[in-house]
């Protein structure tokens, strides 16, 4: 069966692209999109060349961790344009093309496959380092269409929270990426320790250790922990991504540490 005009339009759009990496998370609420922004974040203020989509048709949040809710997109000779954030970074949501920003998208399967698809045909992308990929909780049908639809990438990072209720639909992500031949690049642990501002002391609110002992069960990296910082909410609340707004602190550094194995993707060219 040869390609239709779109799945061409996909191949030549990818192209462009050196690589590819999906964010993930087996369960929704353990910071998966504040991962994902803040990673690419990482790579564009390195000086890569970064787009970021957001592939959550039903609950688009990256616009808010950027604070660029509400903004119209332009077209351009047939192709839309993402929307650029400084130099390096350029983002595409389904939040842009919503009327109002508490519309519902009420989809089936094949109507989520086919904007996935225009995301990857129609968005005037560019020459990118990486396309770094937010992808919704679980693995349904947006993770499973941008994985087929994208062709070759470098792999998935995969997010928890470390108590055993997160990391059982972890473990099923891991299985979900074999079956589908993606690399896992490896875990990020998030909320892993609550640091009092007051007197100091560190407290385990969901237990820790659960992400480096899944890793090391399923022999894949611990890419880092995250710590709860009441920062990291007010800064995404905020909109203004907290690795920009808080360098240096523990959780920005720890942060660099996960992006670290990334850039060094683009090294190896």
């Amino acid at each position: 069966m040869s390609d239709t005009s779109d799945d061409v339009k996909v191949k030549e759009r990818m192209s462009t692209i050196k690589h590819k990496v999906m964010v993930l998370s087996g369960k929704g609420g353990v910071g998966k999109s504040t991962v994902a922004v803040n990673l690419a974040v990482s790579l564009a203020s390195a000086g890569e060349k970064v787009g970021l989509l957001d592939i959550d048709i039903h609950g688009p949040s990256v616009p808010k961790l950027l604070g660029v809710e509400g903004t119209q997109l332009q077209g351009s000779e047939g192709a839309i344009e993402p929307l650029k954030i400084g130099n390096n970074l350029s983002v595409m949501s389904i939040a842009f093309l919503l009327r109002q920003s508490d519309d519902a998208v009420i989809w089936r399967g094949p109507l989520k496959y086919k904007m996935i698809k225009q995301f990857l045909s129609d968005v005037h992308w560019g020459e990118l380092d990486y396309l770094i990929v937010d992808s919704p909780p679980g693995t349904g049908d947006e993770p499973l269409s941008i994985v087929q639809l994208m062709g070759k990438a470098d792999g998935a990072i995969i997010v928890t929270t470390p108590q055993s209720l997160a990391i059982v639909d972890v473990r099923k992500c891991v299985s979900f990426c074999r079956k589908l031949n993606l690399p896992v690049l490896g875990v990020v642990e998030n909320m892993s320790w609550f640091v009092c501002p007051k007197c100091g002391e560190r407290t385990e609110i969901f237990k820790t250790g659960g992400g480096e002992a899944m890793a090391s069960d399923m022999n894949i990296p611990l890419l880092g922990s995250l710590p709860i910082d009441p920062a990291i909410v007010t800064a995404s609340d905020d909109g203004k991504p907290f690795v920009s707004l808080y360098a240096g602190t523990e959780a920005a550094n720890a942060f660099a540490k996960i992006s670290a194995p990334i850039l060094k993707l683009n090294k190896k060219d």
